[in-house]
């Protein structure tokens, strides 16, 4: 029996690393289906713009998601100011990108403090906050990256390999609970994080309006399995039923295996800059 559609309208949504990119755009999508939205962003002035852009049943703040108590303080501010804690959107993320053996372990630290710490951090404060009320639901925005493995981003795919997982573990530990969720796993969205690279063979790049429709669409039929295109799915499916000799030609006949390995670093170099920021209060995050 298909499930009942989820009325999402006067529920309240918090979006880590949404002053740009695909959290700025799902804030939108958010605030088109009727959601109360929280805009969260290491750049609190980016997150106010952008909440300022939604009107009213909005608000914008600062959130360092590698600190617990800076999460904690800005899912409090949320539910005082919104109303309890519906929806989580798990956004926030780095990708820089180079060979493992060039980069430094400054970079290493940062991507997994952002990447992984961020969001077990958002998981821990909203599941306990959800779990007291019998609902919610925990979107993690990963990558296609988290399925399979590119040259020039070890670290990154590491990572969103770990949303991946911690997802699946995370939706089977709370069967029953009321808690859904959802990982979402785009692959190339003309964002700046995604700054100078250029598509695999058969595969468009998405915008960010694509995948904060597919979130939507995920909040409504809580569906786990978010792919953008969906089309990378398909394809997931049919490479992982192939041995890993063929699996590796096919990805080698579209590029996606140099697909990150070979962007353009100077188009990079402004994201990048960022990304390789020195401590945290520094950074801009995208998403």
């Amino acid at each position: 029996m298909a499930r009942t559609e989820v009325t999402l309208a006067g529920q309240v949504v918090a979006i880590t690393g949404a002053a740009r990119g695909i959290g700025r755009a799902t804030a939108h999508a958010c605030q088109r289906a009727g959601m109360r939205v929280a805009v969260g962003d290491i750049d609190a002035e980016g997150a106010e713009r952008t909440a300022a852009e939604l009107g009213v049943n909005a608000m914008g703040g600062h959130v360092d998601v590698t600190d617990r108590a800076s999460f904690a303080a800005f899912l409090d501010e949320v539910e005082q100011r919104l109303g309890p804690l519906d929806v989580l959107v798990n956004n926030a993320g780095i990708m820089p990108l180079g060979p493992l053996v060039s980069e430094d372990d400054d970079s290493t630290r940062r991507q997994i403090e952002i990447n992984v710490v961020g969001v077990l951090n958002g998981m821990k404060e909203a599941i306990a906050r959800m779990t007291a009320r019998g609902r919610g639901h925990i979107v993690n925005v990963a990558s296609t990256a988290g399925k399979g493995g590119f040259a020039g981003a070890v670290t990154y795919c590491g990572t969103k390999h770990f949303v991946v997982g911690a997802s699946e573990a995370a939706r089977a530990e709370l069967r029953g609970s009321g808690i859904e969720f959802s990982c979402v796993m785009p692959g190339v969205v003309n964002t700046e994080l995604a700054s100078g690279l250029k598509p695999a063979r058969g595969v468009k790049n998405s915008e960010p309006g694509d995948v904060a429709d597919a979130i939507i669409d995920a909040l409504r039929h809580r569906r786990f399995d978010v792919y953008v295109p969906r089309a990378i799915g398909t394809i997931g499916a049919v490479f992982g039923a192939m041995p890993r000799s063929v699996r590796e030609a096919a990805a080698r006949a579209m590029r996606a295996d140099r697909l990150l390995a070979e962007a353009d670093m100077q188009a990079r170099a402004g994201y990048e800059r960022r990304a390789s920021a020195s401590a945290p209060e520094r950074m801009t995050i995208d998403g």
